[in-house]
């Protein structure tokens, strides 16, 4: 089992649009089981509105965990995720 701990930098917090490409990117590693632990409660990559109901909002701690197949490199791309400022629309 491979764990990071980031913190959440996306100024909206992990809302529907972070949290659909933090599940397609999750998607990509379908041998490895996802855990997110945070002060508001844990859960599994298994829905947007389980993630999206831990209500994680920018400098909130959250701890990613990864068990299985490519667990070192699932864990660096999910933590990586949470701590990215997303930007929507993007800026040219």
């Amino acid at each position: 089992m491979t764990r990071k701990t980031v913190k959440v930098r996306n100024t909206a917090g992990i809302h529907c649009r972070p949290t659909s490409m933090i599940l397609l990117e999750a998607r990509k590693f379908p041998g490895c089981k996802f855990k997110i632990m945070t002060a508001n409660g844990d859960s599994d990559l298994n829905s947007m509105l389980s993630l999206i109901s831990l209500g994680l909002s920018c400098g909130d701690g959250v701890t990613v965990s990864a068990n299985g197949e490519n667990e070192i490199e699932a864990c660096e791309k999910i933590s990586d995720l949470f701590a990215y400022e997303f930007d929507f629309p993007p800026q040219a």
